[in-house]
């Protein structure tokens, strides 16, 4: 990413396997903070599967990319709309409905309750523990219905889930932005064995002879290994994971390598709200994410009771072309009907390599169905868009930032020089629902529209995560600015409208911004085609200032801040310039007004860039 880290950062702390276990010696061992288990879980149907995605994550060590980015596919489920705003709840509100959700086994219902609140620090003790349990269901599900995951899971070894398993944990040591506690990390991995051995999927697919008798067996076993023992390092917890992927094998019939993979991913998911255990897709979506493009119909997507609602389709894309809109339903993939379906489950259904060809059944308003055809491409994903002119006569122009992908800042100079053609006097750029990116793209758009000074510093426990990335005085854009920020704007967005607050280089308008202040180091590992993003360092804006559950303020609050979906018969302009402010705006149109006072102010100025740049 070409931020100096040195060459051998994202592979430190080689991976040691722990010696095979000795049952002769392992009552002696001290296995510190192993808490009882939780009893057997209820069996009473398959629990729903989804986990709202996050905003933003970063890289950050050497050859491993730093991002902000939550991890979008194809297809990107949505949180599901509940009958009261979590944001609008009280603690008594959402203990009450977290049990009450807690008693159906809607774990995805509970995460997109317990997640905003988590993320702002405001979730209420009583309800961290049902919250942690529903993260492991969705996880566990979102896991096993990949089928190339589980494809690379069958082949691993005993032998390869510790290596694994110790890779990561040694990962955690060297890098994470806290001490790790491994002792936490191996409860984490024992509840999610708990979880695994009740959960139909994960039974069908590893278990399929386990009856209650020998579930009943392995928690006892389980239990006396653990009772009263301690965990204080990372030889201690390999040492315990090894031991109950055994008994998971000669009670059960799990690979051990399942069980092993199993604890692994729970003991990376909790350590902080960010870190998380990738599966090959998943890191492969993060890689086509940061690259801008990947294979597939160019759709975005939510979950909806008959199929699957189309939120936003991607200009140029195999769906466009095909006449597919935002608010269409999807009903059917090849004929397969998908309502029931979990939206990772359609997504299984909907990718494919490319080439391929696919038939989707779409419902528009009360129209039947439409069988569509349509081949899945490269996609290439937009992150400058809705370029414009939205008032010509006093030169203000317009565009959107909708994440920092690596060509983010090239796309952006290219949308400048064509706006700066056409008359633009000052800038507006919309962050608003901008989830984040690459931290090297945030700091070089930054670097465009400041002249000198410090941008982003970040902080981790390492030494080698500490760097403060400047701003250089050559190619700087110096027309008036105006950034449109909402709670939506998260990780590297911050950063750059944090940057342009401090410095008076412009004026923030809307609301306060996610407060996501953490770098995540992407990591592949040796093992299986995985890979870890982990919480590295923490940032901080170029006055100190803390972002974390913070946020960035405006400098002019509008709390109705909506954002207009593109839809059937709003306008559209094939060049992206000139037209006028979309209605039902409000954001937009006060950040219209400060553009249009902050030309007055800077009249006399120039509005292009510098003559060095030139």
């Amino acid at each position: 990413m070409g931020f100096g880290r040195s060459a051998g950062s994202s592979s430190a702390a080689t991976a040691e396997v722990a010696p095979e276990p000795d049952p002769t010696t392992l009552p002696d061992l001290q296995l510190k903070a192993i808490a009882p288990l939780a009893p057997p879980i209820p069996q009473a149907g398959v629990p729903q599967a989804g986990v709202p995605q996050t905003p933003g994550a970063q890289f950050a060590p050497r050859n491993v990319p730093t991002v902000a980015l939550p991890v979008q596919p194809a297809v990107q489920e949505k949180p599901p709309t509940l009958a009261v705003p979590s944001a609008n709840l009280t603690g008594g509100d959402v203990t009450g409905q977290v049990l009450a959700l807690q008693q159906q086994q809607r774990w995805s219902d509970i995460v997109a309750v317990c997640e905003p609140l988590a993320r702002q620090g405001t979730l209420v003790p009583a309800v961290h523990d049902g919250y942690d349990l529903a993260r492991l269901h969705c996880d566990l599900v979102r896991r096993h219905s990949e089928a190339a995951f589980r494809q690379r899971l069958s082949g691993l070894s005993e032998a390869d889930g510790r290596r694994l398993h110790a890779e990561v944990l040694a990962r955690v040591r060297t890098h994470h932005v806290d001490a790790p506690d491994f002792g936490r990390m191996a409860v984490r991995g024992c509840r999610a064995m708990e979880v695994a051995i009740e959960h139909p999927l994960f039974l069908s697919l590893y278990a399929p002879q386990a009856t209650p008798q020998r579930r009943g067996a392995y928690r006892e076993q389980v239990a006396r290994l653990t009772a009263g023992r301690a965990i204080s390092s990372q030889s201690d917890a390999e040492t315990v994971a090894a031991w109950v992927a055994r008994i998971g094998h000669t009670t059960l019939g799990i690979p051990p390598a399942v069980s092993l993979v199993e604890m692994t991913a729970a003991a990376m998911g909790g350590l902080d709200e960010y870190s998380a255990f990738l599966t090959n897709g998943q890191l492969d979506d993060l890689y086509a994410q940061i690259e801008g493009n990947f294979v597939g119909l160019g759709v975005e997507l939510k979950s909806a009771p008959d199929g699957l609602l189309v939120v936003h389709v991607i200009a140029g894309s195999p769906a466009e072309r095909g006449g597919i809109r935002g608010g269409d339903h999807l009903v059917a993939v090849d004929g397969r009907p998908i309502g029931g379906l979990s939206v990772d489950e359609s997504a299984q259904l909907l990718q494919g390599p490319e080439g391929s060809g696919i038939t989707l059944d779409v419902v528009r308003g009360g129209e039947s169905p439409r069988r569509i055809p349509l081949r899945r491409e490269q996609v290439e994903v937009p992150s400058v868009e809705d370029v414009r002119i939205v008032d010509q006569a006093s030169g203000i122009a317009h565009l959107k930032i909708s994440s920092f992908q690596k060509t983010t800042a090239a796309d952006l100079e290219a949308a400048l020089r064509r706006l700066d053609a056409a008359g633009m006097r000052s800038l507006i750029i919309d962050l608003r629902g901008n989830p984040g990116g690459l931290l090297s793209s945030a700091v070089d758009v930054a670097d465009l529209f400041l002249e000198r000074g410090l941008v982003v510093a970040t902080r981790g426990r390492s030494p080698e995560e500490d760097f403060n990335y400047s701003a250089s005085r050559a190619g700087t854009w110096r027309m008036p600015l105006v950034l449109l920020i909402d709670g939506d704007s998260a990780s590297s967005s911050e950063i750059f409208a944090g940057a342009i607050r401090d410095h008076a280089r412009g004026t923030l308008v809307g609301s306060r911004s996610f407060g996501k202040g953490s770098i995540q180091g992407i990591f592949p590992m040796d093992v299986g085609g995985i890979g870890l993003r982990l919480t590295t360092a923490k940032f901080f804006s170029p006055k100190g200032r803390a972002y974390s559950r913070v946020g960035v303020e405006p400098d002019l609050q509008v709390q109705a801040t909506a954002r207009p979906v593109s839809g059937p018969g709003q306008a559209t302009a094939s060049d992206g310039l000139g037209l006028a402010v979309p209605p039902a705006d409000p954001a937009l149109e006060a950040a219209v007004e400060a553009a249009r006072r902050a030309s007055v102010r800077q009249s006399t100025r120039p509005s292009g860039r510098t003559s060095a740049s030139r």
